[in-house]
């Protein structure tokens, strides 16, 4: 309401008055405000928890609420600070949303923007794709929107576009993150706006990240910096483009070259939220960030890459470990009699744990679990730090080809071998081996009660012919007798 200069001349009190309010009020807001930067200085003094294990090297002192660091293949968790705090996630629920979508929804299929979904945000603070109502495009245009431009609406057309509304895709976001083993988080928009109930933790996040990133066309969208959002029949404006807010990515402040992807999260109560993604000699790390202010959320999550790639090694346990394979061979010859001398079982050669430079392999104890196996998996070796997990290993029945000669081919005289005295290794497959002494055994078996069935009838006919006599004799001795 505007008032006119008059009214302030004839109410000179309530002129001076309201002069005293506007300034106790101007005062006590900024009094009021909070020093964002001076409580990231203090959560810097937060325990780092993986900073207390013996032997394990020490990571950075952040800012942030809450931070986590761990490999995307094995879940070795290499840094951890509060990590299983409540805290809101803002746009990185987006993470959620779409790994949803893209095992929902066939790459071409149309998603229709409703007025509802229009209508759900702040055109004037909430990231945009800037479409109209009804507009339709592609789930992969979509993806494009809310990972690159963290467009909301765009997360709130697909959610109805799933469930039919954002109360059902609510419990579908909820039921997807207990499958990823979830315990400490909930969910209730599928953008991250602001609500008191939408909550998660640096660990659920890193779940849900790892199961992101483990699609690879989420993980090139998380990756991109720049998209224009293509003119359809129904999406008429033209040159719609979209920049991450990422400043990790390429051309970036704070670029970081081994990085996959990146997706950023902020609101007043949130605070600056991270998850990236980046890869270097054979490990693929994952960080979390919740509750940081900026720009400290891309220096954190630098640091931390740094750390990882830095300290830990990816080991594959195969090239180290033979305890828990069983070899084939026993004698002295280079023929393979029955088959293959390879193993029966072996370690899976892609699988590796993590493994510090401050600890040696002898530092590490392994378990085998048969819980949760699948395909052509025997067990699972669980390898430890202490109570540390670094990862597990595949134990599986070697695949073995057999040896097939082709007897077309001409031998030379290279492939005629002379006999030689030098010691030599005989190959035998054990499968083999089992059943051909099996086959024998059962023939002995056999043998042994044919033969001895026969000396049983032999010695029944004997002893027949002996009672046969008895009785004779025993019959002669009565007839003399009676005669006497």
């Amino acid at each position: 309401m505007r008032f006119p200069f008059s009214f302030f001349k004839k109410n000179r009190w309530a002129a001076f008055f309201s002069l005293i309010l506007c300034l106790s009020l101007f005062f006590s807001s900024t009094a009021l405000a909070v020093d964002y930067e001076a409580l990231a200085e203090e959560r810097k003094s937060m325990p780092v928890e993986s900073n207390s294990y013996n032997n394990w090297p020490l990571g950075p002192q952040i800012g942030a609420q809450s931070a986590l660091l761990i490999d995307a293949q094995t879940g070795t968790i290499l840094y951890e600070k509060n990590i299983h705090e409540k805290l809101y996630p803002a746009s990185i629920t987006k993470l959620l949303t779409t790994y949803i979508a893209i095992n929902h929804c066939e790459p071409d299929e149309m998603i229709t923007f409703s007025q509802a979904a229009i209508d759900s945000i702040n055109w004037w603070e909430d990231a945009n794709m800037g479409v109209n109502a009804g507009a339709s495009l592609p789930l992969t245009d979509v993806l494009y929107g809310i990972l690159v431009g963290s467009a909301n609406e765009a997360a709130y057309a697909l959610a109805e576009h799933i469930s039919g509304s954002i109360e059902d895709f609510a419990v579908l976001m909820n039921e997807t993150a207990r499958e990823l083993g979830c315990t400490n988080s909930n969910f209730v928009t599928p953008n991250g706006i602001h609500d008191e109930n939408h909550y998660t933790t640096a660990y659920d996040m890193s779940l849900i990240a790892r199961a992101f990133f483990s699609n690879e066309t989420l993980a090139k969208i998380a990756g991109t910096t720049r998209f224009e959002v293509p003119v359809t029949d129904t999406q008429t404006r033209e040159g719609i483009i979209l920049t991450a807010k990422s400043q990790l990515l390429p051309g970036k402040p704070y670029a970081y070259d081994s990085l996959i992807g990146t997706k950023t999260g902020y609101t007043e109560a949130a605070r600056q939220t991270l998850v990236s993604c980046a890869s270097r000699e054979g490990m693929r790390l994952i960080c979390i960030i919740l509750k940081e202010e900026a720009p400290a959320q891309f220096t954190d999550t630098v640091s931390l890459f740094d750390y990882g790639f830095d300290n830990f090694e990816a080991l594959h346990i195969s090239e180290v470990d033979n305890q828990y394979t069983i070899d084939n061979s026993f004698f002295t010859t280079d023929i393979d009699i029955f088959g293959s001398s390879k193993p029966i079982l072996e370690l899976d050669k892609n699988d590796y744990i993590i493994l510090p430079n401050t600890l040696d392999f002898r530092d590490v104890r392994s378990e085998i679990s048969y819980d949760n196996i699948s395909g052509d998996e025997i067990a699972s070796v669980n390898y430890y730090y202490r109570d540390i997990f670094l990862g597990a290993i595949s134990l599986k029945l070697a695949v073995d080809e057999p040896y097939r000669f082709d007897f077309s081919q001409d031998m030379d005289e290279s492939f005629i071998q002379t006999p030689s005295n030098e010691g030599r290794v005989i190959f035998i497959n054990v499968v083999y081996m089992v059943l051909l002494i099996l086959l024998i055994l059962i023939g002995l078996t056999f043998l042994f009660f044919l033969m001895s069935g026969k000396k049983r009838k032999r010695s029944s006919r004997g002893s027949l012919k002996k009672n046969s006599k008895r009785r004779i004799f025993s019959k002669d001795r009565h007839w003399h007798i009676d005669r006497f």
